[in-house]
């Protein structure tokens, strides 16, 4: 009888343990296998950032490039340093993004485009690869820095995207800075508003920023902010928001940002796409980056534009099918760099 009470006795133990880590999944909302545990800190981490793809402007004079290389190395200085100093791979990629979205030269916070009817809507969203949580908002019009609110929607939500008013809403119940629409415009935005009203413009499909990074502890982070399309019809949303499409982010994997004609990017799950290639068929960053862009996106066909990505071993990736895609980019070696045009870059070495 002794026996097998203890019998029992171990069995119910074994099932209480069980339950227990079962329950613990449930309340992460992921399954172990989902995403990779963190590692212990070794001191390698990695980051990239963009500003946007898209066909070489006339207007893009030497000053003009000289400007938003500045600006891309001012950013990506912000996460270096964080990731350098063994901060979180989500607290860098937020901070590059609130850069980039007080920046007027980007499409993303001040300085973003318009829809047609003169009002400024935009999109943002944030992921951490370490759970798979994520958080995004679409459509919102008064958000200082629409990424913190995605991130806020992450943090403090069992939601993972909030629209409109809503996102407003919840934003000022959170205390985020909270602006005029008018805060967005700059006269170079007027301007190209009326030029699309006018028809001597075609509306701008592309135009966004983001940041992926791998830190100290080798975990992943995606973040991604626009102001969408330009002369876009109101209420429009885009991939950005859409997790899986312009932004994701996975441990076992790759983060990923992109910047293209969101409605192309959104049908073809680009970011998750990218995932899935190097997860099911185990291709390399590139590879599975270079089949996604130039393959299975048809620039010709409206779908142009870039990603920016890093792997889970720290590896890098930018490519894009267009003329140029704003980026920079840093590793814990010491190589840094930016580049404007395709095919231009600079590198440097610490």
């Amino acid at each position: 009888m002794e026996k097998l009470n203890s019998s029992l006795s171990a069995v119910i133990l074994l099932l209480a343990v069980l339950f227990s880590s079962q329950n613990l999944i449930c309340q992460n909302g992921q399954n172990p296998k989902q995403a990779k545990e963190v590692n212990a800190k070794t001191g390698t981490w990695a980051l990239v950032v963009h500003g946007g793809a898209g066909s070489a402007p006339k207007s893009l004079t030497p000053e003009r490039k000289a400007e938003y290389e500045k600006n891309l190395l001012a950013a990506l200085e912000i996460g270096k340093k964080m990731l350098s100093e063994g901060k979180p791979s989500l607290d860098a990629v937020q901070a590059v993004v609130n850069y980039m979205e007080d920046c007027p030269l980007f499409n993303a916070g001040k300085g973003a485009v318009m829809n047609i009817d003169g009002i400024h809507e935009l999109d943002a969203a944030i992921m951490d690869g370490s759970n798979l949580k994520a958080g995004a908002v679409a459509g919102v019009r008064d958000i200082k820095n629409p990424v913190n609110a995605a991130r806020m929607v992450m943090d403090s939500t069992q939601h993972v995207l909030l629209i409109g008013e809503g996102a407003s809403a919840f934003a000022k119940a959170m205390k985020l800075e909270i602006v005029d629409n008018s805060y967005f415009s700059t006269a170079e935005r007027n301007e190209q508003l009326i030029r699309i009203k006018k028809g001597t413009e075609e509306p701008n499909l592309k135009g966004t920023v983001g940041c992926v990074a791998m830190d100290m502890n080798g975990n992943l982070a995606a973040a991604t902010s626009t102001g969408g399309m330009s002369g876009k019809k109101w209420g429009r949303v885009g991939d950005v928001p859409i997790i899986g499409a312009g932004t994701y982010a996975n441990n076992n994997t790759v983060a990923v940002s992109g910047t293209g004609h969101g409605e192309y990017w959104i049908r073809r799950v680009v970011a998750f796409d990218i995932s899935a290639l190097m997860d099911y068929k185990g291709f390399s960053l590139e590879k599975a980056a270079n089949e996604v862009i130039f393959n299975k996106i048809d620039p010709m066909g409206g779908s142009g534009g870039g990603i920016i990505a890093v792997d889970k071993n720290g590896n890098i990736s930018m490519v894009f099918n267009t003329g140029l895609m704003h980026r920079a980019w840093a590793k814990s070696t010491g190589e840094y760099g930016v580049g404007v045009l395709k095919g231009e870059e600079k590198v440097f070495l610490k």
